[in-house]
């Protein structure tokens, strides 16, 4: 049995992923087993830049934290290496990043996520990782308004230009008498 100050630590690390899960909109297990540490490193500095945290923790705890969120279900698919990559601010970055490498690395697996409160499969994490990111949707909404705008404009120039060739041709038209 595990002394008293060995689970109090334990218990420490649980309530701090815990908080770390409760504050982000996103997160993503994976089975990280196969990563090369060169890899690993570039890997973890993405996922940093784009304001990630991953950690690797025992299954336990892992599951203990996302039980004490509302998140039980991600427990079934806590078996063997797996590692937790949660953000705060964008709900893609983590999938995105870490597709990336389960795509280039056989054995390093998508296991599972949540977001808005719900815990998706594989299939959903994948998904998630293809949408494009918040700046890209931006840009597209953008152009979207933009473009009506500009076919619009485009129109009244084009019936301006034919406004003003009009009358130069009925002028230039021998008057019948």
């Amino acid at each position: 049995m595990p002394s008293k100050a060995i689970l109090e630590q334990k218990q420490q690390v649980v309530a701090e992923l815990t908080e770390k899960i409760k504050a982000s909109v996103s997160g993503v297990v994976v089975n990280y087993q196969g990563i090369t540490v060169e890899d690993d490193t570039k890997m973890r500095k993405a996922l940093r830049e784009a304001g990630v945290s991953y950690h690797v923790f025992k299954n336990s705890i892992t599951g203990r934290a996302c039980e004490n969120c509302g998140y039980g279900d991600m427990k079934q698919y806590l078996n063997g290496m797996t590692a937790i990559a949660v953000s705060e601010n964008d709900a893609v970055a983590p999938a995105k990043i870490l597709k990336e490498y389960a795509d280039k690395i056989e054995s390093f697996k998508l296991l599972a996520g949540y977001v808005d409160g719900a815990v998706i499969d594989t299939a959903a994490v994948e998904k998630l990782a293809a949408i494009p990111s918040k700046e890209t949707l931006i840009t597209q909404l953008l152009v979207t308004i933009r473009s009506p705008l500009v076919n619009f404009v485009y129109v009244l120039d084009q019936a301006a230009k034919a406004g003003e060739t009009a009358p130069a041709a009925e002028e230039a038209a021998p008057a019948e008498a």
